[in-house]
């Protein structure tokens, strides 16, 4: 059996290719990452020859294609039971499911104002409606900590998973821009940071080009 193919963009810019390459990583199956270079004349017809929505990411698993970035992680999840991507409990599990859905459909702001760029940094000059997104993150954060991760592991349903793969660029979002975390939150985004493939996934995005106007 063929591995999987993940079509991703840029890792210092591509806070959608960031969520599943995660899943797949925590999952711990093997895949092929393929990655096409964004903002460029040919970019959009590089993508169209992978992707039907015309947008990245893009997983291909023989026959089956799937270009959403929370879909594929449910497929992956499905792929990997074993790996606990959403939580057993189904309390937890419907949480976990509604948090990362407000990550998916949301924030508006906060990703028009403090836009993903891994490898830099810069003042934080975010609007008072990004600056309540990144509230209500933190939010987010410390409820599902206090509520389902504490003495279960670092996550925020404890061990690693779906949510976490979702929140993760925001981790790095805020970051960048010099956004103060409450204590809960900083060690949370301490706690994704250090993950070994968030880890691998930063460092590769320090070696790119850093893009211009990329949200």
């Amino acid at each position: 059996m063929t591995s999987p193919i993940l079509v991703i963009g840029n890792k210092n810019h591509s806070s959608w290719s960031l969520r599943p390459w995660l899943a797949l990583k925590a999952a711990g199956l093997a895949f092929e990452e393929r990655l096409i270079g964004l903002r460029r004349p040919e970019t959009k017809a590089e993508i169209l020859r992978y992707s039907p929505s015309g947008k990245l990411p893009l997983l291909i698993d023989g026959a089956v294609k799937v270009w959403d970035s929370l879909a594929i992680c449910e497929y992956v999840a499905e792929r990997a039971p074993q790996a606990g991507l959403w939580p057993q409990d189904a309390g937890a599990r419907a949480v976990a499911r509604a948090v990362s859905a407000e990550m998916h459909s949301g924030f508006m702001a906060l990703r028009r104002d403090y836009s993903m760029d891994i490898a830099r940094r810069f003042p934080d000059q975010g609007t008072a409606e990004a600056k309540a997104d990144a509230a209500r993150i933190q939010e987010i954060w410390r409820d599902c900590r206090a509520s389902f991760g504490q003495g279960r592991g670092e996550f925020l349903f404890g061990g690693f998973g779906i949510a976490d793969c979702m929140y993760a660029p925001v981790v790095t979002r805020l970051r960048t821009y010099g956004i103060a975390l409450d204590p809960v939150s900083q060690a949370y985004s301490d706690a994704v940071l250090a993950h070994p493939a968030m880890r691998e996934w930063c460092q590769a995005a320090g070696q790119e080009t850093p893009l211009e106007n990329t949200n």
